[in-house]
Formats: structure tokens, sequence, C-alpha cells
């Protein structure tokens, strides 16, 4: 299936905390292709593991992933990465390397970005975002 959106880590953890807006335009998405970073998928392990109820979560996020394509880290994601950590690196405009993963990643596939953590991701030439102004009274 064609990934055209790969969900950031972010909009997971709000899915999973049960915030509307992610939840329903989550819901719209689906049908045109949704991905995750194997990369985003280890960051959530964490908060499963680390978190109050560990199997609660892990049956939801598993529950998440249902008909969700997690994208593992390949050479053209690399390639992409090296080339964009260098051009970062020439500018002194560093971002972590977890985001830059996940960024070249939506850049290989042409896939656009669903997160809310903008600042992380504006410095990559070309990567389409797409966030949801306020979560701020969402349950």
């Amino acid at each position: 299936m064609k990934v055209a959106y790969l969900v950031d880590t972010d909009w997971v953890v709000h899915y999973l905390n049960g915030h509307r807006g992610i939840i329903e335009k989550l819901k719209s998405l689906r049908k045109e292709g949704l991905g995750i970073s194997v990369v985003s998928l280890a960051e959530l392990y964490e908060g499963v593991y680390y978190s109050t109820n560990p199997v609660g979560n892990e049956e939801a996020l598993a529950e998440f992933l249902t008909g969700v394509s997690v994208l593992a880290i390949d050479e053209g994601i690399c390639k992409v990465f090296g080339k964009e950590r260098g051009r970062l690196r020439q500018q002194r405009n560093m971002i972590g390397d977890i985001d830059l993963l996940i960024e070249s990643s939506c850049l290989y596939r042409d896939a656009i970005l669903l997160t809310n953590n903008r600042r992380h991701f504006q410095a990559v030439e070309g990567l389409k975002l797409l966030s949801i102004p306020s979560l701020k009274g969402q349950p």
C-alpha cells in the first residue's frame, strides 16, 4: 500500500490519549495510506514500557497500528538522511537524528508528515507538513 502520510510520534500519543481532532483526522486519512517510521515506533514502545499501564498501553498501540504500515529504514532513506544531515551541518542548523530519520522517510517516499512539532522539522527543505493548530482543551 502507498503511504501518503507518515504519522509522527506526537500524533500517535495524542491519538492514544483520545484527542478528538487527531482521531478524526487520522480516520479520514487512513484510506489514503498511513505509515509510521520504525524510529517513531521505538519511541512509542519506550513510552509504553515506562508508563503506569504497560499492558493496556501496548494493546492500545497494537490497535492503532492495525492498517498502518511500519516503515523500515532502508538504503534510500539513508542516502536522503546523509545528504540532508550534511546540508544542515554546513548551515550549522543541526537537528536530532531521530527527527531527521523520520523526515528522510517522508522525503524519500514523498509523503506528508503529520506532526505538531513543526519546529523540529521546519529546517528540512521540501518536507510537507500537516498540523492541527491547537489541541488545547481537547480530550
